[in-house]
């Protein structure tokens, strides 16, 4: 057996970096597992029968909850979502304030995806003026705490933003609402509204784990490829200087 002699350097190298690779991988198979569930609560939730906007304060997880609306936009105060892609085609997607009758809660609608082109014009959208009954579903945004990008006590109507707070608007409308969106289903005030539920999949998830467990075993090879080669250049090496001694 012949001895395994990488030196010390390799040695602290593969040390320092071998348990952040695995580290990574198994973080990335821990995320493909929680999106799995995700994608399991949300169709498990899409397929219930929808809940009254009155109930929705009470619960604790109201993530992608179907809710039956009936009520009225607030045409004065739309938020325009900007960055959004469909198809490579830049947009925004629209959402407005929504004062439900029943329940005499504001939410936030989000009506869905206009292309906007042309960054000199306005976005077109219409509001409907009378009331509307309306189904729609919570969208709280995994892992993730959304805040307004613009100055909030100030700014012309509609905003332009990059992210949303519903409970930071309703502080400033001095109303009382929910504090997640609200996504429309398809009805008469939607636009566009294929959303993604996840940006990733857990098999991009899985993917992603591959490399780094690949990347991990990689550099175990080079390891004891370096230990075994460089134990065989330093025999070789000894064996020169003994016949030029001899």
């Amino acid at each position: 057996m012949k001895p395994f002699r990488p030196g010390w350097v390799p040695t602290l190298v593969v040390l320092m970096l071998l348990p952040g690779l695995i580290g990574l991988g198994c973080w990335q198979l821990g995320r493909a597992e929680q999106k799995r569930a995700l994608l399991a609560s949300y169709a498990e939730r899409q397929a219930s029968e929808p809940l009254g906007a009155v109930q929705l304060p009470e619960l604790q997880d109201p993530a992608y909850r179907r809710v039956h609306l009936f009520g009225q936009f607030d045409a004065g105060h739309s938020l325009l979502l900007d960055n959004r892609m469909r198809d490579g085609q830049v947009g925004v997607e629209l959402l407005q304030p929504f004062f439900d009758q029943a329940s005499g809660l504001w939410l936030l609608v989000n009506r869905g995806w206009l292309p906007w082109p042309d960054r000199r014009r306005p976005v077109q959208f219409s509001t409907p003026p009378q009331a509307l009954g309306l189904a729609a579903w919570v969208y709280v945004a995994p892992g993730a705490t959304f805040q307004l990008h613009a100055d909030p006590e100030g700014g012309d109507w509609p905003r332009l933003l990059t992210a949303v707070d519903a409970g930071h608007l309703w502080q400033q409308l001095s109303r009382e609402g929910f504090a997640h969106e609200l996504r429309l289903e398809a009805g008469p005030a939607s636009y566009r509204l294929d959303w993604p539920v996840v940006a990733l999949g857990p098999e991009k998830h899985l993917g992603y784990a591959v490399q780094w467990f690949a990347l991990a075993v990689a550099l175990v090879l080079l390891y004891l490829y370096f230990g075994w080669h460089n134990n065989k250049e330093k025999q070789h090496g000894s064996g020169q200087q003994s016949t030029q001694h001899v």
